[in-house]
């Protein structure tokens, strides 16, 4: 038996003369948390709301635990659980009647129903939450009482799509820690979409997708040895002039971003001292780091995603709009 519990094949989603999701193949291993990383419209929800029989693809084929995503969506469904973009909990009943609900929608068997709810708003801290309405519950509590609600059926494959979106840093963190109990004591498989690069870090593999293509697909290090540099960002006095010096001295095209340059260069701890010597004008700031998954994206596709771009686009629009470079 295939230690894939995913697989795709040449999976395509056309809405008329757009074509969102563009012949895309890939595998999940059982257990692997697998990160699909990319703007708001680059075809990552169209892919889930696929996988998960919320729509039919155009052409290619699906299968989540040996089911058909097509032919078979019965047995789909109850192979997975899935926490959306938005809240879909109802929020005039408590966390436990949401759990209730749930267990009753999806035929968990009475003998056990009680137990597993207990179990999992203990596991997500909500036990002593759970005869308030949802109504008063905090973002990062529903969260957590959305996980509970996907886990309570003994899903094969939990799917995140964008979790932690409107939520602040340390919420996010926090929930974080609790997925990855929650993925220890389940032994489940976890799709996550996603467009923050630090929550990306947490999958053992991302497919990076943009424009509804898949670019590039390892774990997040062999991703950023693509880059394989480290990053120098600086803000002269004249960075036109700079940017000449760079190109003619190093043989190195720097990035304009807003009002810095910014360039790839091996060794940058040893390369920087001599540089700022060198440098005919004046040099305002300079800052050097390692590559990370956003100078990835940068690489792969000419554009970064903004975060706060991001959240602006997602307000605005429920399935957002593609982003570009400013």
């Amino acid at each position: 038996m295939s230690d894939h519990i995913i697989k795709v094949a040449n999976l395509t989603k056309r809405f008329g003369n757009l074509t969102a999701v563009d012949n895309i193949s890939f595998t999940v291993s059982k257990g692997e948390v697998f990160g699909f990383l990319g703007p708001n419209g680059a075809g990552k929800s169209t892919t889930i709301n696929i996988l998960c029989t919320l729509a039919k693809p155009t052409s290619g084929q699906a299968t989540i635990n040996g089911f058909d995503v097509v032919r078979q969506q019965s047995q789909v469904r109850q192979s997975i659980g899935l926490v959306f973009q938005d809240s879909s909990l109802d929020e005039q009943l408590t966390g436990l009647q949401n759990l209730y609900f749930h267990a009753l929608v999806y035929n968990v068997p009475a003998p056990v129903r009680k137990s597993r709810i207990k179990q999992l708003l203990q596991m997500t801290q909500l036990w002593d939450k759970r005869h308030n309405a949802v109504r008063t519950y905090s973002g990062g509590m529903k969260r957590r009482l959305e996980l509970a609600r996907g886990l309570l059926h003994y899903p094969k494959v939990l799917f995140l799509d964008e979790p932690t979106i409107g939520l602040d840093p340390q919420t996010r963190n926090r929930l974080w820690e609790y997925i990855s109990e929650l993925r220890q004591r389940e032994g489940i498989t976890i799709f996550l979409t996603t467009h923050y690069m630090d929550e990306a870090n947490n999958a053992n593999r991302i497919a990076i997708i943009d424009y509804g293509k898949i670019v590039a697909m390892d774990t997040p290090e062999n991703l950023k040895h693509i880059v394989g540099k480290d990053i120098i960002t600086l803000k002269t006095v004249d960075n036109d002039r700079t940017a000449e010096e760079i190109k003619h001295l190093y043989q190195i095209e720097p990035r304009y971003n807003n009002d810095e340059l910014s360039f790839e260069i091996a060794n940058g701890e040893k390369f920087l001292p001599s540089f700022i010597r060198k440098s005919s004008t004046k040099i305002l700031s300079v800052s050097l780091r390692q590559t990370s998954l956003d100078d990835v994206f940068l690489k792969l596709t000419g554009r970064e995603i903004r975060d706060e771009e991001m959240s602006n686009t997602f307000k605005n629009s429920a399935h957002g709009r593609r982003m570009g470079r400013k």
